[in-house]
């Protein structure tokens, strides 16, 4: 599943020479995506993190709902958003797999292989992540949107107090000594949003 329909016809085309693929399908209905599962049962199902185009849940939350309901296919995050937060995401909620799409084809298969006969495919990267809170998710995103302390306290509705821990909190887990090397630290590690852009 993919919400750029170039990518995912190119990566059909490019699998039709391999006589290790029997079957390609695209699936762009999101809202079908269970029951498309269920009857085709593919070995395994690649997902986009962003599938803003066709969907309002991202791949993540996508692949989670689908391993929720059982479906016996492993599951790959094929994606250009190739970041620590989403590779550890995706690694957390049990996923196979977790490839970027600057990949050839060849290679993409052979890993693919490799994850069908029941390898875990993580790149290793070099970002050690201490894992942010919710709360810290989201002071984060509001010192990369400009707010200062005292805004965010009333948007939290907490005492600017406990959002200076927060904060504090945010430096030590990150290693930084700032709300700019904080940000910049999280546009890079993934736990900043930004609009989505290829």
């Amino acid at each position: 599943m993919d919400d750029h329909v170039l990518f995912a016809k190119s990566l059909k085309i490019a699998f039709e020479d391999y006589v290790q693929i029997n079957q390609f399908s695209i699936i762009t209905d999101i809202g079908n995506v269970i029951s498309v599962i269920e009857n085709v049962k593919p070995d395994i199902t690649l997902i986009d993190i962003n599938l803003s185009n066709i969907s309002n849940e991202d791949g993540l939350e996508l692949a989670k709902n689908i391993m929720n309901r059982g479906c016996k296919t492993r599951i790959v995050m094929l994606t250009g958003y190739d970041l620590p937060v989403y590779r550890h995401e995706a690694k957390k909620i049990g996923v196979n797999g977790f490839i970027n799409k600057n990949i050839m084809p060849d290679e993409l298969l052979e890993i693919l292989i490799d994850i069908n006969n029941g390898i875990y495919y993580f790149p290793k990267t070099l970002e050690y992540i201490e894992e942010l809170t919710d709360s810290e998710k989201q002071i984060l995103q509001l010192l990369a949107n400009g707010y200062k302390r005292k805004d965010i306290a009333s948007i939290v509705f907490a005492s600017e107090r406990t959002v200076s821990n927060h904060i504090q909190h945010i430096f030590d887990k990150l290693d930084v000594s700032s709300s700019l090397e904080a940000v910049t630290k999280g546009l890079k590690l993934g736990y900043i949003q930004t609009d989505y852009a290829e």
